[in-house]
This record gives structure tokens, sequence and C-alpha cells, in this order.
């Protein structure tokens, strides 16, 4: 994150550190809970359970960003969020048995650090977005020093564990830049609907059987993430219809 700050500021990108402010330090700290209870969350149930988790964000989201930004949520973004609870319930109801209470309990925190991170963007525009990203990564680097020295563990890994560990970050990153970009002209509430193409995503990563994973999603899975997927096109349709609206937010 900071390679890119350097290119696109040049040696001064320092100086945005200085401008992160509350939003910046709750916005990244929000986004490193996030991160950190999103691997705790899939590595205690399966991945469905945990995208499903994360499919709530718009719910927390809105209600925090009405909360504290007083910002209104338009009626055809509320029908958007009807339509993917609907895949949501019936993604859940094939998905129960391998449900765990510690694996939803990280996956809700994880979804609702998130929220914070997408309000926070939302609160101060003119906070660096991309420092906040920085911030949230330097929260999880010391987090996880800490637990690695806790339990005695070792910093490295095998070359192929690393080279994952790279591609993940490196996927990442770019996402919260482009996340990021389009905070500044897209709601926050809207903005972790659009998110929700992860759920889709995540699951059907996790079944190709390239990475040796092979979690194969049940019938309720795939028909739930049609409904998101319908979800996510009819308000990507209705940005498109209603630029106006948009760029007045």
């Amino acid at each position: 994150m900071n390679l890119y700050l350097y290119f696109e500021e040049g040696l001064s990108f320092y100086k945005n550190y200085k401008k992160v402010g509350k939003s910046g330090l709750v916005g990244g700290i929000g986004l490193g809970i996030a991160m950190i209870s999103f691997i705790f969350s899939i590595t205690n149930t399966s991945a469905a359970i945990t995208l499903l988790c994360l499919a709530a964000m718009p719910f927390f989201t809105a209600l925090l960003a009405f909360l504290f930004l007083k910002e209104k949520i338009s009626l055809n973004v509320w029908i958007s969020i009807i339509i993917a609870t609907i895949g949501i319930i019936i993604m859940a109801v094939g998905n129960t048995e391998k449900n765990s209470l510690i694996g939803f309990v990280f996956g809700i925190t994880s979804s609702i650090g998130f929220s914070v991170f997408s309000v926070t963007l939302r609160w101060r525009k003119e906070t660096p977005k991309f420092t906040t990203v920085a911030v949230a990564g330097l929260f999880c680097f010391a987090i996880a020093s800490i637990i690695i020295l806790a339990k005695g563990q070792t910093f490295f890994a095998t070359s192929y564990n690393s080279s994952m560990f790279s591609l993940h970050g490196t996927l990442v990153c770019l996402g919260l830049i482009l996340y990021s970009i389009g905070s500044k002209a897209i709601p926050a509430a809207e903005l972790t609907l659009l998110s929700l193409t992860e759920v889709i995503g995540g699951i059907f990563w996790v079944w190709l059987p390239l990475f040796g994973i092979n979690e194969v999603p049940t019938t309720n899975t795939i028909v739930g993430g049609f409904f998101l997927f319908v979800s996510i096109m009819y308000y990507s349709l209705i940005m498109r219809w209603n630029k106006r609206y948009i760029a007045l937010n």
C-alpha cells in the first residue's frame, strides 16, 4: 500500500499519516479487526457461513451510516437489500449443519468491522483513504506478531505458503484501493451492497479444485447466490439509470 502511495504521490506520501485523524484511526482499526476476525471465522467454519456473515454488511453499514452520518437510504437500496436477504436466508438454511458458534461470532465481528471502515470513509472525505488502509495493515501486523510470539510460533513459512501470502495480500490490497476510490462517489450502505460480490466469488473460489479445497456449494447456496446476484444487478442498473442521484451523494 505504501508502495502504491509512493508512485501516486511521490516521496511526500508519508505526510498523509499526519492527516489520518480520528476517522482514519477508527476506520483502520475497524478494517484490521475485520481482517483478523475473518481469518478466525473461516478457519472455524465453512467458507459459505463466513461469507454469509459478511453479506450482512449492508445492514450494519446502513444502521451506522444512519446513526452517525445521517445518510438516508433510498427505496431502491432497501429493495436490493431485501432481495439479498432472501438469498442469505436460503443459503443459511442449507449450511446450518456446518455452522459453529465461534466461526459465526467472528464472522459477524468481521462484518461489523468492515462496516465501521466503510462508514469512516464517508465520515471525513478529506482523510487520506489509502493511508487508512495502510493503518489497518499496521494494526494487523502488530496483532498478528503478538499472537505469533505468544504462541511461540515462527514468522517464516514454506515457499508455497509464502507465495500464497503474497498473492493474497496483493489481491486484498488492490481490492481495498478500488473500494476506497469508490467511497468518494457512493454512500456507505450502497458501497457495502456492491461488495456482496465477495460472497458469490468466495464460494466459487473455494469450490475450484485448483487450490485443493474443493468445498462444493450446496443447492441452497447456489440458489441463494442467485438472489444475491439479482440484488447486485438490480442496484447496478439503478446506478446506471440515476447517475445524477449518485453524483449528489
